[in-house]
């Protein structure tokens, strides 16, 4: 019974049955059970993952119900962690199924938790956690898989993966709730939290299996209205460039100034250059001005067109104009770069 259920993966090239049994002897720890844990714990099982940890304090609510998948109107007000279990056991009961309901205040929340697993995913929604849990990882030395959604964009990585992997805080330092707004105020399109989720648990199953094409030191950002994505280096060429010498901590200190659509306007006044980091598809469908350069293709050239000018960034949601605005402040010594908060689609 058992070969014919995951007769289909273990036919692929590369993967066969030791990469079955490595999964078969895994143990992988899911933070969240939200849009994007459901469908990443629904892969995991699927997939024949040993053994599927589950962390979350919340009660089902009505408003989960558009994204969060595992959930329907009779579980309303019980416990996640106990429905996904309950669901998830019936799709695969050779899994081995642990919950946790906790809430994760501080690293010490973490700390007994996450020492027995492999791999964790990161599939929270909020920032606060997220820093903790990234921190416990660090510390523990365990490979964190990174999921994030936001109106129609989704971003995945893999932090902490070996020697010289970046991890969440080198990447957003100084990120704060207060700057972008949660789904139930910014609003999110459920397909991007199944997309993202199922993204981590690739992202896992590639690990445990030994499989190439790791997201390591990369964040990979996925627009699910122009079907587009990006992949983009983190530690690669401009890194190593601006900073043969330092360490990622250090690197981390850059430090990545937002504001709001109205500081745009006064900044506008004194001739700064507006740069849209979308795809030209996307800046030709909507854009509020400037000069369109997509994120991948930002590199040192950039320097010569902004001079010492102040430089605001802007896409989507904001997401990759904070990445564009780490970079470049790391490659310049004058001038202000700033990202705009929230980008267009909250204006």
């Amino acid at each position: 019974m058992q070969d014919s259920r995951y007769s289909c993966q273990v036919a692929l090239a590369d993967f066969g049955n030791i990469a079955q049994e490595n999964l078969a002897q895994a143990k992988v720890l899911v933070v969240g059970m939200g849009g994007l844990g459901c469908p990443a714990s629904q892969y995991l099982v699927a997939a024949g993952v040993g053994t599927v940890g589950l962390v979350d304090f919340d009660q089902v609510s009505i408003s989960n119900l558009h994204r969060q998948i595992l959930y329907g109107d009779k579980d309303v007000g019980k416990l996640k962690v106990n429905v996904a279990k309950n669901k998830l056991k019936s799709q695969n009961p050779s899994t081995i199924l642990r919950t946790y309901n906790q809430k994760i205040t501080k690293q010490e929340d973490l700390e007994n938790i996450i020492e027995d697993y492999d791999i964790i995913l990161d599939c929270l929604d909020n920032f606060e956690t997220r820093y903790i849990l990234n921190d416990s990882c660090v510390l523990a030395g365990k490979p964190l898989v990174y999921g994030s959604i936001y109106q129609y964009e989704g971003q995945v990585a893999v932090w902490n993966h070996g020697p010289g992997s970046v991890n969440y805080r080198d990447v957003f330092p100084k990120a704060s709730s207060n700057n972008i707004p949660n789904c139930s105020d910014g609003g999110v399109i459920p397909t991007i939290a199944g997309i993202v989720g199922c993204l981590q648990a690739n992202e896992a199953i590639k690990y445990l299996a030994d499989l190439d094409g790791l997201l390591k030191n990369q964040l990979l950002i996925f627009d699910v209205r122009t079907l587009s994505s990006f992949t983009i280096d983190l530690a690669g060429s401009i890194d190593k460039d601006i900073a043969q010498t330092e360490d990622l901590s250090q690197q981390s200190e850059v430090k990545i100034e937002q504001i709001s659509i109205s500081e745009l306007n006064k900044m506008l006044k004194d001739e700064c250059v507006l740069i849209d980091v979308r795809t030209p598809d996307e800046h030709k469908d909507k854009n509020i001005g400037g000069i369109n350069i997509p994120l991948n293709a930002i590199d040192k050239s950039i320097l010569e067109l902004i001079s010492d000018k102040d430089v605001v960034f802007y896409c989507a949601s904001g997401a990759r104009s904070r990445v564009a605005t780490k970079i470049v402040s790391k490659l310049r010594s004058h001038g202000r770069t700033v990202s705009l908060v929230g980008g267009i689609d909250s204006i």
